[in-house]
């Protein structure tokens, strides 16, 4: 009778192995459909147009990041609200540097005012560490002539910092 377990045992055991294999199979996950290409908004003044179209370039610098991004954006204009709006937005970004990111995060900057938001993102990071952002990702999505400014106030955090010009 032992012996006949034995052998049943011995005989089942592959089908228990194939069965896991083709599990495995079934819940690897499908290769993940190109991203489209988003493009610029050409109003300035259409916030939503403006905060799809960063979302979308987030979306493409999304590889490695573990976690749902913190994303900011400034509109442009110069009216009271909107620089109401954006003295929140800097005291909210100075505050998230200076507590520091998790590793494993990304931070993305995105306006159609890429000055202003440069100058949002220096000030910002006058209050990071030294390596204090290390495998966090900063995404800034702006003009080329504020990149190096904004690459050089990131750098003192050990941030990897990744610029996408607006267009």
């Amino acid at each position: 009778m032992k012996n006949l377990f034995r052998v049943a045992l011995l005989l089942t055991l592959p089908l228990f192995a194939v069965t896991a294999c083709k599990k495995e199979e079934a819940a690897a996950p499908a290769a993940a459909p190109a991203a489209a290409p988003v493009t610029m908004p050409s109003d300035p003044n259409d916030t939503a147009a403006w905060k799809n179209y960063l979302v979308g370039v987030a979306k493409q610098n999304m590889e490695g990041i573990r976690q749902r991004p913190y994303m900011y954006y400034v509109p442009a204009g110069d009216t009271p609200e909107i620089l109401e709006q954006v003295d929140r937005q800097q005291s909210d970004v100075t505050d998230v540097i200076g507590r520091g990111i998790l590793p494993g995060n990304m931070i993305a900057f995105g306006s159609p005012d890429s000055t202003r938001m440069a100058d949002l993102i220096v000030e910002a990071f006058k209050v990071s560490r030294p390596n204090s952002l290390k495998d966090v990702r900063v995404l800034f999505i702006g003009a080329a002539v504020d990149e190096q400014r904004v690459r050089e106030a990131v750098a003192p955090s050990a941030a990897e910092f990744v610029f996408v010009e607006a267009k």
